[in-house]
């Protein structure tokens, strides 16, 4: 079976250094799909749940917040600003975290925030459900 290398690291600890078949990749612009084989690339990571499987019936989850991805050959890098496995996620935590960013995000008219403070406010909100989409699988 064809397979490449997957390395997930944060600055804090590498996570993942393993032979996979398949990866499903949380860019900043949408998941991207990579097998064996795929072309070179290097993209910016958004928030979502990164997905892998070594096998049938193998498949593994982490939470990822931001960062970059290479890939490059036979070798998938993901340098993450912050990665998280479930086990790792308060869902309780997480979900007030959502709640407040989502209320943050829909403050009224006379409190808009600048086009930089929104993005941050969406980016807030896409890590805050990334957990809890991984806490609540």
């Amino acid at each position: 079976m064809a397979d490449f290398a997957l390395t997930v690291a944060t600055p804090e600890r590498q996570l993942i250094d393993e032979r996979v078949s398949e990866a499903t990749i949380p860019a900043r612009n949408g998941y991207i799909g990579v097998l064996p084989g795929h072309a070179p690339l290097l993209s910016e990571l958004g928030a979502g749940i990164l997905s892998w499987s070594g096998g049938i019936g193998q498949s593994q989850t982490l939470a990822i917040m931001g960062g970059f991805v290479e890939v490059l050959g036979d070798r998938v890098r993901i340098l993450a600003d912050e990665a998280k496995r479930r086990e790792d996620i308060n869902t309780i935590e997480a979900q007030e975290r959502l709640r407040a960013a989502q209320e943050a995000l829909t403050k009224p008219p006379s409190d808009s925030p600048t086009p930089e403070q929104y993005e941050e406010l969406v980016e807030n909100v896409k890590r805050a459900q990334a957990e809890v989409d991984l806490g609540a699988k």
